[in-house]
């Protein structure tokens, strides 16, 4: 469980930690319109990341199909001092994802939903970086790997990315030995565990 002390103060859980440091550090937005943004967007964001967790998680993410065919199999010739390849056939069970496709389906009106949020401005509650920000660069990264056209129909959201990438300390970071892009989930997961 993560937790934070700072000071006289014990916190536990992730939201609450992020919201104490961001009041902390002034990212919490300067406006009750900011804060009233701030809290909408962080608030999608676990939905929006929890319906990828209980996609990944399940077991249903793969299925197992029969596979029974002639493949080629390479063999040393000692002889000859070389391969030599010899068809045969084979059986074996290939995965193969399930509920991915119908989950695919559904990413681009979440998308719609950060893009129309989002608008023209440079951050999602407004003109300066929020706490929420870090949140949604994260959950918009993630479907972005999970499948990388999800964003080609929403350029506010790509600049998004790219600018908060583009922040000076984001950007160290990113290129330092620190940085992990994966895993995103544990090994019981059905994608990004390792």
């Amino acid at each position: 469980m993560p937790y934070l002390i700072d000071g006289s103060h014990k916190i536990t859980q992730s939201n609450a930690i992020l919201r104490y440091l961001a009041r902390k550090h002034h990212l919490d937005g300067e406006t009750e319109e900011e804060r009233i943004r701030a809290d909408i967007v962080e608030n999608q964001v676990m939905d929006t990341r929890m319906q990828l967790i209980m996609l990944c998680y399940n077991p249903d993410f793969t299925r197992t199909w029969p596979f029974l065919g002639k493949v080629a199999v390479p063999l040393p010739n000692p002889l000859l001092g070389s391969l030599s390849l010899k068809v045969v056939t084979a059986s074996c069970s290939l995965p193969q994802e399930k509920q991915k496709p119908e989950f695919l389906k559904t990413i681009p009106e979440k998308m719609k939903l950060y893009s129309e949020f989002l608008g023209k401005r440079p951050w999602f509650a407004g003109d300066k970086v929020t706490y929420v920000d870090f949140l949604a660069y994260d959950i918009l990264d993630q479907y972005r790997m999970f499948e990388p056209k999800c964003l080609d129909a929403f350029p506010n959201l790509r600049d998004f990315l790219a600018r908060f990438e583009g922040l000076k300390k984001i950007s160290a970071y990113m290129k330092s030995s620190r940085y992990i892009a994966t895993p995103i989930f544990s090994k019981m997961a059905h994608w990004s565990n390792k």
